[in-house]
């Protein structure tokens, strides 16, 4: 196979450590700071994700590692090579960074065969055409379009267009693939196809990945390690497991979950320990942050997938009853009425319960966290 030589990059600095640096990274908008002082190393053959909200700068950050924005400070390093910085006067345009993107729209031209798209990066360099043959031949077997190298772009269904949008960004041997949302115009059957072809295809290729996506199914799926955003910043960093069974902030708990909130104060148990106490008196024994005092207000937050429900005997759980029902095919979604009009929801799997049953509800300490209110 012949393959193309990726564009020369800026001048080399110290040893590599990391397959690509981003420090102090930031950007503003107007008023808006889009993003504000981010960090973060990618190791080679990372599928990195940057996830959260919209408007939290996770496309903006990726924009500005690809050279489609400039900011206003910090440094992005690839290969030990600095593309990006603006108190040394460094800016290498996007066509030089051996990069390549897919964008959320596909970005496919309705004039261009399936063949002329995926050709088009090559073209634009002036490539031999017998390289470009074998080469888009290649790539179209790789991303599961091969014989449909003739076929008019509008002919393809969305699954198949992003294929195609991958297959341009891949054309050219990238040294890292930008991928922003590219699979939020599809619908849920596709969606999940594509995230299982994705992840075999990258780590078949060995490719530096950052991905970008606010869903976090794809995160988990995908995800090497998880950089939750919120506000321009990295809220927390980590592996899948790590981000979502220690998430470090409020913020990270709520996103990655759905999350049942109760109003407690700091209490003595009866072994002599500080934990929790629910409104209604009831002693929760769970781990508190540093510092804080009897008396001292806080939420407890656990996410309804750990909630545990059993018959009403005494003694075991909080008392409770199911106020609604949701069946989910295959599991139940429960709402239950607490003490003191404090309401739980509970996914389960199927139990069979019906309305104005009691239940006992039950949440493995460790998995409950204490917040400071």
């Amino acid at each position: 196979m012949t393959q193309v030589a990726p564009a020369p990059l800026a001048e080399r600095t110290e040893t590599v450590t990391a397959y690509m640096r981003v420090a102090g990274l930031d950007k503003t908008f107007g008023k808006v700071h889009a993003v504000d002082d981010v960090s973060f190393e990618v190791r080679p053959g990372e599928f990195l994700t940057l996830l959260g909200p919209s408007g939290c700068g996770k496309s903006t950050t990726l924009r500005l590692i690809a050279g489609l924005e400039r900011p206003d400070a910090g440094e992005i390093e690839v290969e030990g090579r600095v593309v990006t910085s603006p108190r040394r006067g460094v800016f290498v345009p996007p066509e030089k960074r051996a990069m390549g993107m897919v964008f959320q729209s596909y970005a496919v031209w309705p004039h261009m065969t399936v063949f002329e798209n995926v050709a088009f990066p090559l073209r634009v360099r002036r490539r031999p055409s017998g390289e470009v043959r074998e080469r888009v031949t290649e790539v179209l077997a790789t991303i599961g379009l091969a014989g449909m190298a003739d076929r008019p772009a509008p002919d393809l269904s969305g699954g198949q267009q992003q294929r195609v949008a991958l297959g341009r960004a891949l054309v050219s041997n990238p040294r890292l693939l930008l991928l922003d949302e590219p699979f939020s115009n599809l619908d849920a059957r596709l969606r999940e196809g594509m995230r299982v072809e994705m992840g075999q295809l990258q780590r078949r290729l060995g490719l530096t990945t950052i991905f970008v996506t606010h869903d976090q199914t794809e995160a988990m799926m995908l995800s090497d390690r998880i950089f939750v955003m919120n506000a321009g910043r990295v809220e927390q960093a980590g592996s899948p497991r790590e981000v979502y069974e220690h998430p470090a902030s409020r913020f990270v708990m709520d996103f990655l979950g759905r999350i049942n909130y109760l109003a407690a104060s700091v209490g003595r148990l009866s072994d002599g320990s500080l934990g929790a106490r629910l409104a209604d008196g009831t002693d929760v024994a769970v781990a508190l942050p540093d510092g804080l005092g009897e008396g001292r207000p806080v939420t407890l937050a656990f996410r309804s997938a750990d909630v545990e429900l059993s018959a009403p005997t005494e003694g075991t759980g909080w008392p409770g009853v199911v106020h609604t029902v949701a069946y989910m095919g295959g599991r139940e979604e429960y709402l239950l009425k607490m003490a003191g009009d404090a309401e739980i929801k509970a996914e389960r799997a199927t139990q069979n319960l019906t309305l104005g049953t009691p239940v006992g509800v039950h949440v493995p300490p460790h998995k409950i966290r204490a917040w400071p209110d």
